[in-house]
C-alpha cells in the first residue's frame, strides 16, 4: 500500500469534472481482484464513495436494496404482510424519521459522501437493471438518508434492540467476535500484528463485504457490513483495529405505572408523547391497505409492551449520535495512535470493544461505544432485569467519557486480546483492577471459554511469528476438554459401565480438536449439551470454579463426577443411534455448504471453548450444517509494507450470476487464509476485471481483463 499525501477532500462530484480541467487524473477505476474484492483507485474522496456504492451493487445488489427497502420500514408496503411485524418494529423504534435527522445533522462534507454513495447504487443500477431482481427494484432510486436508515438499523436496533423482533433476532442469536493486537515485545519479527476476527451469520444483515479503497489522502483495506458506505474493521499501512462485541448493556427496560392516560414519574402523572404512522400493506391480490400506527414514547423511550396498568419501555444506547459512520472513516485515514484516539473520544460508535496496533509498536483495547453513567446496581440489574420507570433516578441520560472507560495501551505482557470477554482479562498479568469502574459497566468476573482459550495461546508463545499466528487463528481445541476431559475419562472408568467405558477410551485417543478429521469430539459435544442440560451456566460443572488470579487452571475439576458420567452414558446412546460409532469423524457429522459444495467442517461454537467459531444448526439428514461463525478474518503485519491475508468464509458477492457466492469456502474447510493484494502491481497480476467510471453518475466504461 502507498500512501498518498493527504488533500483537502471536495464534497461533490460536480468538482472532480473542473480538476479534471486542471489535470487532476479523470477517471476512477475499480479494478476486481480473481476473488471478487473491488480495489476502488478514485480520483478524489466523492468519487470513492460513489464507486463504492457502485461496487457494493455490482456483489450484492438484490440484497442491499431489499436492506434499504426493509430500513424504510415499507417492506411490507414492497413485498407483503409477511414483512409487517418488522415494519412496525422500526417505526416503533422511529428508525426512518430519526434517519433524516441524522442526514440532517451531518457535517456538509460528510453528507456529500453520503450522496455520492448513494448516487453509484443507482448509477449501477440504472446500467444494469438486467442484473438487479425485478422485486427489489421498486426500492429505487435510494439517497443519503437511506444510507443512515439501514446504519441504525443493521447497528442499532437489529443488532442488540433487535430481540424484541425476532424475524430481525433470528439472525443475530449466534454473534461474537476474537480480536488479537500482538506488540513487537512479543512478536518475532519485532513488528505488531492484529487479528480481525468478528463472528456473525453468514447471510442477511450479518454479511460483510471487503474492500480496497484508495483516493488522494486515502489507503484502506477491510470490511464492513453490506450497505454501509465506510470499513468498519480496517487497515492502513500505518496502524489497523478490529472490533469485538463487548459485554455492556446498551438498552435498559423500564416498567411503567399507566394512569389517567399517562404514566407515573418523579410523583407527578406524565402524558406520552404519540408519534404516529401510516404502514402501507401489500395484499396477496395486489392491492394496498393502510394501517395507521400510534406509538406512546415516554421519557425513557418507546413503549413496546403494555397490560394492564403497566407497560415497558425501551432505552437504547446511541440513537442521539448520529456520527458513527463518520468515525469508522476517519479511523480509516488516522495515521499514528493519537489521531486514532482522536476519533475514538467522539464515542459516536455505539458498542463494541477495539482491538488496534500499528507500526510505531503500540497495541491498545479499548473498552469502547456509549456506556451510561447508571444510578446504581451491578451489571446484570441492568442487563437482565426491567428497571421500575416512575423515577429519575433509574433513567440514564449521560454516558461515561471515553477516559472513564477500561483502556489498556502497551501493557508489558506485550498482547492484548478479546472474545467477548470483559476488559479485565485482555491480558495477563492483569493490567486492570475490576474495582476501579462501577460494577453495572460490564462483567465483574468469569472469563468465556472461548476467551480462556484465546488468552492461553497467546501467554504461552514468547515470540510469535506471522505464520503462527494464523496457525492459533486456526485453533480448534476445546477449552473445557482442556480443562476438564482427564476428569471425565477417570470418572467414566470408575463409576461407569462398558458403554462409559468404551467412550472413556474414545475420548483418551481424541486429540481434543474439532478438526475435520477429529474422532471423539462428535461424542464430547453431545456430552457437553446432555451434562449442562440442567444447569444454570455451564460453569456449575466444576469443583473448582474460574479465579482471577488463577486464570489457566481454574475452573477444574468435576463436580459431580456421577451425574457426568452419566450423561456420558446418554451421549454415547445417542451418538451410536444417531451415527453408527462413537468414534465418528467431526466432519463426516459437521458440514460446509453452500452454492453446491458440500465439504466437511472444523471448528466449533461457544460455550465450550472453540478460538475457531463456526455455529451450526442440525439438518433433516441428521448432519449439523455451519450457518455462521469467522466472517472476515484479517491476520496483520505492520512491517514496512505491511502484509496481510485474509478471508470472507462466504465469499464477496451474493448476487446469482456471480462467481464468487461460496468460493473461499474450500479456503476456509482446509483452514487457510489468502494473500491481501495491497499494491496496484499486486492487484494488476491478479486482475478478474476492470471498471472504468467517469465523472458524472451514467458516464462508464468498462474492460475485462
Amino acid at each position: 500500500m502507498l500512501r498518498t499525501p493527504r488533500v483537502p477532500a471536495v464534497v461533490a462530484l460536480a468538482v472532480l469534472s473542473a480538476s479534471c480541467a486542471r489535470g487532476a487524473p479523470r477517471q476512477t477505476e475499480i479494478l476486481w481482484d480473481t476473488w471478487g474484492v473491488p480495489h476502488i483507485y478514485a480520483a478524489d474522496t466523492p468519487s470513492l464513495f460513489y464507486a463504492f456504492g457502485w461496487a457494493q451493487m455490482a456483489s450484492h445488489g438484490d440484497l442491499l436494496l431489499r436492506m434499504y427497502g426493509e430500513a424504510r420500514g415499507r417492506a411490507s408496503e414492497y413485498w407483503g404482510e409477511e414483512h409487517l411485524d418488522a415494519d412496525r418494529w422500526l417505526h416503533t423504534m422511529d428508525v426512518p424519521k430519526r434517519a433524516q435527522v441524522w442526514y440532517e445533522a451531518q457535517p456538509p462534507e460528510f453528507r456529500g459522501y453520503l450522496d455520492a454513495f448513494a448516487a453509484g447504487i443507482n448509477a449501477y443500477a440504472g446500467e444494469h437493471a438486467d442484473l438487479i431482481d425485478d422485486e427489489v427494484e421498486i426500492v429505487l432510486p435510494v439517497n443519503g438518508v437511506d444510507v443512515l436508515a439501514h446504519a441504525q438499523r443493521a447497528v442499532h436496533i437489529a443488532f442488540y434492540a433487535g430481540s424484541w423482533n425476532p424475524q430481525v433476532a433470528q439472525q443475530y442469536l449466534a454473534r461474537g467476535s476474537n480480536g488479537w493486537a500482538i506488540g513487537p515485545s512479543r512478536a518475532a519479527n519485532g513488528n505488531a500484528m492484529l487479528l480481525a476476527n468478528p463472528h456473525l451469520a453468514w447471510s442477511g444483515i450479518s454479511l460483510f463485504y471487503e474492500a480496497h479503497l484508495v483516493a488522494p489522502g486515502v489507503d484502506m483495506y477491510g470490511a464492513s457490513l453490506v450497505g454501509l458506505p465506510v470499513l468498519a474493521i480496517a487497515f492502513n499501512d500505518r496502524l489497523g483495529w478490529t472490533h469485538t462485541v463487548n459485554m455492556t448493556s446498551p438498552l435498559t427496560q423500564y416498567e411503567l405505572a399507566l394512569e389517567d392516560g399517562g404514566y407515573r414519574f418523579d410523583g407527578e402523572v406524565r402524558s406520552f408523547e404519540e408519534r404516529v404512522d401510516t404502514l402501507r400493506i401489500l395484499a396477496d391480490d395486489g392491492t394496498i391497505r393502510e394501517e395507521v400506527q400510534r406509538t406512546r414514547w415516554s421519557v425513557h423511550g418507546p413503549v413496546i409492551a403494555e397490560q394492564g396498568d403497566k407497560a415497558v419501555a425501551l432505552r437504547v444506547v446511541g440513537l442521539d449520535a448520529p456520527g458513527m459512520l463518520e468515525q469508522w472513516w476517519d479511523m480509516g485515514l488516522a495515521e499514528n495512535l493519537a489521531e486514532f484516539e482522536a476519533a475514538l473520544r467522539r464515542q459516536q460508535v455505539p458498542i463494541f470493544t477495539v482491538i488496534y496496533a500499528d507500526r510505531d509498536g503500540h497495541i491498545l483495547h479499548h473498552f469502547g461505544g456509549r456506556v451510561p453513567v447508571r444510578s446504581g446496581g451491578d451489571f446484570l440489574d441492568w442487563f437482565a432485569k426491567v428497571q421500575p420507570g416512575d423515577s429519575s433516578r433509574t433513567l440514564w441520560t449521560e454516558i461515561h467519557s471515553y477516559d472513564e472507560l477500561p483502556r489498556v495501551v502497551d501493557p508489558p505482557s506485550g498482547w492484548l486480546q478479546n472474545a467477548n470477554d470483559a476488559p479485565w482479562t485482555t491480558t495477563f498479568p492483569l493490567a486492570l483492577n475490576p474495582e476501579d469502574f462501577p460494577s453495572y459497566m460490564t462483567r465483574s468476573a468469569g472469563f468465556w471459554a472461548r476467551a480462556q482459550r484465546s488468552a492461553r495461546m497467546l501467554a504461552e508463545d514468547d515470540q510469535i511469528t506471522f505464520d503462527e499466528l494464523i496457525e492459533y487463528k486456526h485453533s480448534t481445541r476445546i477449552e473445557f476438554a482442556y480443562l476438564i476431559l482427564d476428569d471425565l475419562v477417570l470418572a467414566a472408568r470408575q463409576h461407569g459401565g462398558p458403554l462409559a467405558g468404551r467412550a472413556a477410551d474414545v475420548l483418551e485417543a481424541w486429540d481434543q480438536a474439532t478438526d475435520a478429521e477429529s474422532m471423539g469430539a462428535v461424542l464430547f459435544i453431545q456430552w457437553g449439551r446432555e451434562v449442562a442440560a440442567g444447569l444454570q451456566s455451564v460453569g456449575e460443572l466444576f469443583a473448582t470454579p474460574w479465579n482471577l488470579q488463577a486464570p489457566f487452571t481454574t475452573p477444574d475439576g468435576l463436580a459431580d463426577p456421577a451425574k457426568a458420567v452419566q450423561a456420558l452414558e446418554t451421549a454415547a446412546r445417542k451418538v451410536e443411534a444417531d451415527h453408527g460409532a462413537l468414534d465418528i469423524a467431526w466432519g463426516d457429522v459437521y458440514r460446509l455448504r453452500g452454492n453446491g459444495l458440500d465439504l466437511p467442517a472444523n471448528g466449533g461454537d461457544d460455550p465450550w471453548g472453540i478460538f475457531r467459531a463456526t455455529f451450526y444448526r442440525p439438518t433433516e439428514d441428521g448432519h449439523f450444517v455451519a450457518v455462521g461463525g469467522d466472517t472476515y478474518v484479517a491476520a496483520v503485519e505492520f512491517a514496512d509494507p505491511v502484509r496481510a491475508r485474509v478471508l470472507l468464509t462466504y465469499g464477496n458477492a451474493t448476487q446469482p450470476h456471480s462467481p464468487h457466492l461460496y468460493d473461499q469456502l474450500e479456503l476456509y474447510a482446509r483452514k487457510e487464509l489468502r494473500e491481501a493484494w495491497l499494491t496496484r502491481a499486486e492487484v494488476e497480476a491478479h486482475l478478474e476485471s476492470r471498471e472504468v467510471l467517469s465523472a458524472a453518475p451514467g458516464r462508464r466504461s468498462s474492460s475485462a481483463y
